[in-house]
């Protein structure tokens, strides 16, 4: 079976309010890996700014990713911007 990381990220309350909540999103993943037979390894929720990826969770997931040998087969967000 497959493995995801789901990458769950919002920055503002705009956003929040239209659809792209923490919540929806993570919804919305869980859904896709159930369908696709994925199993979900781990979530991580980030709240910073989008403008660069210097943001604290991506950083820690990177990081994490370096050193582990276990690795999931992908990183699931819904938006990349």
């Amino acid at each position: 079976m497959k493995s995801a990381i789901l990458y769950i990220r919002v920055s503002t309350d705009e956003q929040a309010d239209k659809g792209y909540s923490q919540r929806d999103q993570d919804e919305r993943l869980r859904r896709y890996c159930s369908t696709q037979n994925m199993q979900v390894d781990k979530v991580i929720f980030e709240d910073h700014s989008a403008k660069s990826f210097k943001r604290p969770e991506w950083q820690r997931l990177l990081a994490g990713l370096k050193k582990s040998k276990a690795r999931a087969d992908y990183i699931l967000f819904t938006k990349w911007d």
